[in-house]
């Protein structure tokens, strides 16, 4: 720990002092209660969540502070769900050096304001005669999530806390300057030193008095980088619970006698607010129906039995409303006019692909000005090209990610200098000075490619839905953004892009031709779409999912958007007056000449032909049993014993393969992304071919593990590599994100979606088989939702992010996975589900 000089530290104390003696003066100081709480009572297994309780509570703006606690480590975090995604941690350890487990002092918080300071206050208790408190991180949420990540947390206390490197190296930089320059520096920074900039790498950490009172506490208080904002920690406990003092880099408590330590923790920002949206900006009125529905029914007096929501799934009226209203209000909680977050608490931030990807989802439940806000959004945050942006770096972490440009630019700016080119190095400096007038500068990420070609479906369905009127379409595509251009110019810079992007393919379909990744090194790819993690496309060279799904639906909804232009007003010539120059080229053929574009759409429509594998019955028990030799004696039996039961290996089998490798080869890697194209395809189409692309990806993800993907009482988890090579096994391994261990909710929402699609598409408004030829295709499809819905329901998960499970005893459990994000956009689209499920005739 840093000294504190005498000055700072009395302005410090100074500060502290005032802020804990003025809590019983703020007129806008109340009691809230949680707005949602897990695991909750009745809903939810606590086992499965080992020790892990979290709450969300709604400060004196109506933005989101979630607190939670994690047992297993002792930490404790708070977060800031707010328009800079800060977050306040610490971890609390009995006094051998134990991760403690803590109980909630009280059901409520406390919220006030002073000024720009919102805080929020709340009570733990620990049974335990001492408690030390450390490893205090405040700063961006996306600092303690890689603090969390570089498991540093879990070792003996020690400051600082998390070296942020980038600034330190930024700060070192400065110093290099000469006198003059370095004060211009220093003042976009508003610091006279760099020791000021020094100290706000760290927070202060001192102990405070509460005026008149006995009462002593321990407060942390940092400022960022550029002094534009700050965070507080306070930590206070009665005289009578115990007695509290600072021995750096600890807080330790003790307590008075046998008494547990009630303790609270106070934090405070002074960041900049979000806007909540209510939830009649958000649901439409079918879906308010829908829910007043459910909540009538689950007040009504209780009746024997239960009520079934669809065959193979049973629950309480009550407890059914009771999950409606738990998404509903989790789907509030990351909605505001600024933006929707991708979820909490790790991702309160936008995410391109994560927003698009709920609004199709959502389509049937949402209001349609949340498609406007959706494509708004997007649109606003477009690259130079037209790339979409996948995720934004906010506060803190935009600071972090500045200074690495900084950084760049003085490397430059020296090494001009060292070859006594100053004339040329003028132009390094000034690019410099520039970034820290803005530190906190909002940046985009334009990494992945899936993106993209998810724009265009989002505003095809808003442009030919036919409850939006031609007048307001016009005036969302005429509206500018920022003052500077016209929606409707940003996306064709956009449409331009998807469109360069697919052209050598729709001209030649060979697999060279494929959207690809680009390199990591000599013999890896990155990942350009959702299963962005080490192992999540098996080092495949060209995703299955954005080529034999989101491209070919993209190319097809550019064609139904050029037809929407015409509908609503927009002449070709109007189009093709906003078509960016040489890199529109291929969008621009495909405004002149329709039939270029047809062409390309059959083309991508053909490419899932490269990526279908099969497997007789002898190669599936073959590598099947190779895989199951890997694991342990006891998992080994477990999936011995349920091939035995179900017969999953006496079969063919044949499924689209995650990716190619570089070569065009495919790796053959069981997976859940067709569930999305279930979803984007027209039901309505019966032709034999569809219906049997159909029949073959279903059949594979609901044939049963260690042959397909799906789990009984889980649910289906997301890959299979069973059929790939021994490295791909040892990559998941390694990596489970993406793995066969872990079930995504977003991937079982798509599926149960999907199959919902194919049964309303080959059905009439009877539940009745559109044609007598369809019958066992329906049949197929009904008794494929059941058993799914019914998995996701018996795994009680189905709220989570994303779940795993562990098999304990000859018994498989499904547990939470640790990573995994308590609300999140594609999970509270089972509201989507719930409401589609209502609505389908299920004989």
């Amino acid at each position: 720990m840093r000294p504190i000089k005498a000055g700072r530290a009395f302005q410090l104390f100074a500060l502290v002092l005032s802020v804990l003696s003025a809590r019983g003066l703020l007129g806008q100081a109340r009691t809230v209660q949680p707005v949602l709480g897990f695991p909750e009572q009745g809903l939810d297994d606590p086992a499965a969540y080992q020790g892990y309780q979290t709450r969300f509570f709604r400060d004196s703006k109506g933005n989101v502070v979630q607190v939670y606690l994690d047992a297993r480590s002792g930490r404790v975090v708070n977060l800031f769900a707010d328009a800079v995604n800060e977050s306040i941690g610490f971890t609390v350890r009995d006094g051998t050096g134990k991760p403690l487990r803590l109980e909630w002092g009280a059901a409520g918080a406390i919220v006030s304001q002073a000024g720009p300071r919102r805080t929020v206050e709340y009570q733990l208790v620990a049974n335990a005669p001492q408690i030390l408190i450390g490893w205090i991180l405040l700063g961006s949420m996306r600092v303690e999530r890689d603090l969390g990540y570089s498991e540093r947390h879990l070792g003996l206390f020690d400051w600082p806390t998390f070296r942020l490197r980038e600034q330190e190296e930024l700060i070192s930089n400065l110093g290099r300057l000469d006198a003059t320059e370095r004060q211009r520096h220093l003042g976009l920074l508003n610091a006279s030193y760099p020791s000021d900039l020094s100290a706000r790498l760290e927070p202060d950490l001192l102990t405070t008095v509460v005026r008149d009172s006995e009462r002593r506490g321990a407060t942390a208080f940092q400022q960022s980088l550029d002094a534009k904002t700050s965070l507080q920690l306070d930590i206070g406990v009665d005289p009578r619970d115990g007695s509290l003092m600072v021995v750096l880099p600890t807080v330790s408590i003790r307590a008075v006698g046998n008494r547990p330590i009630r303790f609270t923790v106070r934090v405070t920002t002074d960041a900049p607010a979000l806007t909540p949206l209510a939830r009649e900006q958000i649901f439409n009125a079918p879906f308010l129906r829908f829910l007043a529905d459910a909540k009538a029914q689950a007040d009504r007096p209780p009746q024997p039995g239960r009520v079934a929501r669809i065959p193979g799934s049973v629950t309480s009226p009550v407890s059914y409303y009771r999950q409606l209203e738990r998404d509903v209000r989790g789907t509030e909680l990351l909605s505001s006019k600024e933006k929707l977050m991708a979820g909490l608490p790790n991702y309160a931030t936008y995410f391109g692909r994560d927003m698009m990807m709920t609004s199709l989802m959502m389509q049937p439940v949402w209001t349609d000005a949340m498609a406007e806000f959706v494509i708004a959004s997007a649109l606003r945050k477009l690259g130079p090209q037209g790339d979409v942006s996948h995720e934004e770096a906010l506060g803190g972490q935009a600071i972090r990610e500045n200074a690495v440009e900084y950084n760049t630019h003085m490397a430059e700016y020296f090494r001009l200098v060292g070859r006594g080119n100053r004339a040329a190095a003028a132009t390094p400096l000034v690019n410099a000075r520039a970034i820290l007038a803005d530190m906190q500068k909002v940046r985009e990420n334009y990494h992945m490619r899936d993106d993209e070609f998810q724009l265009p479906i989002v505003v095809a369905r808003y442009l030919t839905n036919p409850a939006v009127t031609t007048a307001r379409k016009r005036a969302f595509l005429m509206d500018t953004t920022d003052g500077k251009e016209t929606r409707l110019g940003l996306l064709m810079k956009e449409l331009a892009l998807v469109s360069a992007l697919a052209a050598p393919y729709g001209r030649e379909p060979v697999v060279q031709n494929l959207i690809g990744s680009p390199r990591l090194d000599s013999t890896h790819w990155r990942s350009i779409s959702w299963r962005d993690s080490n192992a999540g496309y098996a080092n495949g060279r060209f995703a299955m999912d954005i080529n034999a799904i989101w491209a070919p639906r993209a190319l097809q909804s550019i064609g139904e958007i050029l037809d929407a232009f015409k509908a609503i007003g927009i002449s070709n010539q109007q189009v093709a007056a906003l078509t960016p120059g040489p890199s529109g080229a291929a969008l621009a053929e495909f405004v002149r000449d329709r039939a270029s574009l047809e062409r390309s759409i059959q083309s991508w429509q053909g490419a899932v032909s490269h990526f279908v594998v099969s497997f007789t019955p002898e190669e599936v028990r073959t590598r099947v049993s190779a895989k199951l030799q890997s694991l342990r004696a006891d998992e080994r039996a477990y999936w011995q014993r349920v091939l035995t039961a179900t017969g999953a290996d006496r079969q063919p089998l044949q499924f689209v393969a995650i990716s190619l490798d570089s070569a065009g080869r495919a790796i053959p890697v069981v997976n859940t992304d067709p569930a999305t194209w279930l979803l984007l395809r027209d039901g309505r189409d019966t032709a034999s071919a569809a219906l049997a692309a159909v029949t073959r990806d279903v059949r594979a993800i609901l044939r049963s593990y260690p042959v397909g993907v799906f789990i009984d009482r889980l649910g289906p988890v997301v890959a299979n590599d069973a059929y790939a090579a021994p490295s791909v096994w040892e990559a998941f391994q390694r990596d489970l994100y993406h793995s066969p261990r872990v079930v995504w909710g977003r991937e079982v929402n798509l599926v149960l979606l999907g199959l919902a699609n194919q049964i309303s598409g080959a059905t009439d408004a009877a539940g009745r088989p559109r044609d007598p030829s369809l019958t066992s295709y329906v049949t197929e499809m009904r008794d494929a939702l059941r058993r799914a819905n019914a998995a996701v329901e018996a795994s009680g998960m189905k709220h989570n992010e994303l779940w795993s499970y562990e098999i304990v005893g000859g018994v498989l459990k499904p547990i939470r996975y640790g990573a995994s994000t308590d609300v999140q956009l594609w999970n509270v689209t089972d509201l989507a589900v719930q409401f589609v499920l209502s609505r389908l005739a299920m004989p």
